[in-house]
């Protein structure tokens, strides 16, 4: 049985279209949902997303967000979706090792927004870096 896949970023659509099945990283875990899954909402984690299209599986390092799941779809808002292709692993090296600086240097004048931001950058660098190092062993 298929699903009906979207992914959406705050800047466009990232994808639209009939799948296989589809792994979330859900706030509690992976989630995995095949055609006829149980209706829910649930918040996603940085992570990998992977979906079945056509017997090839397709990877996407996405950002914190939340997943819509119904019987015959699946609705992803995310703040980050990514191919490996797309994914500069200098670039994103630099910028989870200022951030790991930053977070360092805060001190005890922690304000909770700043360290939450600072979190979220690493957690979805990590998620970057995961997907690009472990395609490319």
């Amino acid at each position: 049985m298929s699903l009906h896949l979207a992914i959406v970023t705050p800047e466009k659509q990232i994808f639209s279209d009939t799948v296989g099945n589809v792994y979330l990283p859900g706030a509690d875990g992976e989630l995995g949902v095949l055609g006829g899954h149980v209706a829910l909402v649930t918040a996603l984690a940085p992570g990998e997303l992977r979906y079945e299209k056509d017997g090839q599986i397709v990877s996407l390092a996405i950002g914190s967000g939340f997943a819509e799941v119904t019987q015959e779809k699946v609705n992803i808002l995310t703040d980050l979706a990514l191919g490996e292709d797309q994914i500069d692993e200098s670039k994103v090296e630099e910028a989870m090792q200022r951030a790991e600086t930053q977070l360092k240097n805060l001190g005890n004048n922690r304000d909770a927004d700043e360290v939450a931001h600072l979190q979220a950058v690493i957690a979805k660098s990590m998620a970057q870096l995961t997907l690009k190092r472990r395609n490319k062993r």
